[in-house]
């Protein structure tokens, strides 16, 4: 048998199946992310790029967890051995961050305590938001994310691209986001990159 009749249903399954996908794909692009959570549980990887404040830059990279409650955020960052570098708790009267063979460091602003302690500022506040595809703009409005629009300039300062999108799920959901920020009287630039890992 002639090898092009050999694999002729194999390429045509294909091209039906690219097809299907191409067709999801166009419907996936023009739908939003679904309703924001208000309890989240996820991990994911962080690389951050920031400007030391005696000169020079540094590059930091951690696997993370994330839960989130009404009322609560938990972050726990970890070295690429797999330990626990730090674990941060917010609450809306304080936030409290613990690193190994560290007395507990508690303060009233998240960013401010991850600058002290970190050299960087987390920015747990956009997070809650971001995580799940939403920010607000630069005028105060709600931004909701697709993959046909994707970018926006926050209120406080961020450029957000929503670069990537998770695979075989029926509303968009981030699967990589970057955030950059310009120097601020506190802070030098700070460039973000985070990638959500699927839901086991």
């Amino acid at each position: 048998m002639p090898i092009s009749r050999l694999f002729a249903p194999v390429l045509a399954a294909a091209v039906l199946s690219l097809a299907g996908c191409a067709t999801s794909t166009a419907n996936l692009s023009t739908a939003q992310v679904g309703a924001y959570r208000d309890t989240i549980a996820l991990n994911g990887k962080i690389n951050v790029v920031y400007q030391k404040t005696e000169g020079g830059r540094e590059v930091v990279a951690a696997d993370f967890s994330w839960t989130q409650r009404p009322g609560r955020v938990e972050v726990s960052m970890f070295t690429p051995t797999g330990q626990t570098a730090a674990e941060i708790a917010v609450t809306p009267d304080a936030a409290t961050l613990t690193q190994a063979n560290r007395e507990p460091r508690t303060a009233k602003d998240i960013d401010a305590l991850t600058r002290q302690t970190l050299g960087w500022p987390l920015p747990v506040a956009g997070l809650r938001d971001w995580l799940q595809g939403y920010a607000t703009d630069a005028q105060g409005k709600r931004f909701v994310a697709s993959p046909a629009n994707n970018n926006v300039f926050t209120r406080d300062g961020w450029q957000l691209r929503f670069v990537d999108w998770q695979k075989g799920t029926a509303t968009p959901m981030p699967r990589l986001i970057k955030a950059e920020r310009s120097a601020t009287a506190s802070s030098g630039d700070l460039a973000i990159s985070i990638t959500i890992f699927p839901e086991s």
